[in-house]
């Protein structure tokens, strides 16, 4: 696939990314709400995920599992990391013992080796650097291979905290070991930095009662996330773009921000037949960018679906618009019908400043989106 773009260009390739969906601590409300929990319990066995309260591992892990498969979500399991042999390599020995009791109940499991290794050293005094991670990633990889249940799950890691240069450099040494072992890289991001927030700022209850607020009105990125969930496709497509405007120096990194990525569009989607392309493209400038399809692209019939900020705003509006029209839910919960801007064979795409867009390349016939 090759795009020409005016002024900005980018060559990218994309891979997948976990998403992990967390389940909610409940230390805190243990007291208030365990007798409540057993009462409802009591009231409607069948239908109540039950959440995983601290006991011992194999009922932990079992009580962990009913509770994710019961709320329909796929369960990441993280290995202890730190459990270590004298060389500092991992010992498996704890690992071995949960992944053969998960096997023995036929769990369907993916699975993690630690948390955060870029804080081992602050929170535990010990030191693992990425090469050693790696190695232990693919002795992790081996004990799956060696139980017929697991010789197929997938490996995610290495869960690193925020990109600094410690951590890149952590990261950098586990890819060049254990890059082709795992499935997918994962990182963290956190929105408050814990070494400044202060114990007040976990006390208010307007932080507090934000889900209550937010969970009752769409937020601008739910847009997004559904946009998405429809049009884009898990296959990841490579874009090479021509045009590029410099190369950069040796040890420098060109920042670009115009964003280009593609994807088989989704195989759920009513209104696209397989073959189709999606491309969702983010602009960062400040000024309109301009992007012509080439190639087997060139003559195909595109559909726009661009997202901006709505009203005078700015990146500080409240409410988005799709196509200049705003987004909002009806009084009885029915979604807007999303309709996308058809765009005429060749046109030029133009993409507004700071926003984001999704464009359907209909009917290409592309062969890697063709079939499953």
């Amino acid at each position: 696939m090759k795009i020409h773009t005016h002024k900005e260009t980018r060559c990218s390739v994309t891979t997948n990314i976990v998403d992990e969906n967390n389940i909610s601590d409940l230390k805190n409300e243990r007291q208030r709400s365990q007798s409540a929990l057993v009462r409802l319990y009591e009231l409607m066995p069948q239908t109540v995920c039950r959440p995983c309260l601290h006991e011992d591992a194999t009922r932990s892990l079992d009580k962990l599992y009913n509770f994710a498969d019961c709320s329909g979500l796929h369960l990441i399991f993280a290995l202890n990391a730190l459990r270590r042999n004298p060389d500092n390599s991992w010992n498996s020995s704890n690992a071995l013992s949960l992944l053969k009791y998960s096997a023995s109940k036929k769990y369907n499991i993916s699975w993690e080796l630690g948390n955060e290794p870029n804080n081992y050293r602050t929170l535990t005094g010990r030191t693992v650097n990425g090469s050693q991670l790696g190695k232990d990633y693919i002795q992790l990889k081996s004990l799956l291979q060696l139980i017929r249940t697991y010789a197929r799950a997938s490996l995610y890691g290495p869960s690193i905290g925020r990109p600094r240069k410690n951590v890149i450099a952590l990261l950098e040494g586990f890819m060049k070991v254990a890059g082709r072992t795992v499935d997918a890289v994962t990182w963290q991001h956190y929105y408050i930095d814990g070494r400044v927030a202060k114990v007040t700022d976990f006390l208010k209850t307007r932080l507090l009662d934000t889900l209550s607020d937010q969970i009752r009105k769409i937020q601008k990125d739910y847009w997004l996330s559904l946009l998405y969930k429809r049009l884009v496709g898990p296959r990841v497509l490579a874009v090479h773009v021509a045009g590029l405007q410099r190369e950069p120096r040796p040890g420098r990194v060109i920042r670009d921000k115009l964003r280009i990525y593609a994807h088989c569009s989704s195989s759920h989607s009513h209104s696209y037949v397989r073959g189709s392309i999606t491309l969702y493209i983010i602009n960062l400038h400040r000024s309109r960018k301009k992007i012509k399809l080439v190639g087997t692209l060139r003559d195909k019939l595109v559909h726009q679906y661009l997202l901006q900020p709505h009203g005078t705003d700015g990146l500080h509006a409240r409410s988005v618009q799709l196509n200049g029209q705003p987004l909002a839910m009806a009084d009885d919960g029915t979604l807007p019908e999303l309709k996308p801007r058809p765009l005429r064979a060749g046109r030029t795409l133009v993409i507004p400043p700071l926003t984001m867009s999704f464009y359907v390349v209909k009917n290409v016939n592309a062969l890697a989106c063709r079939y499953r």
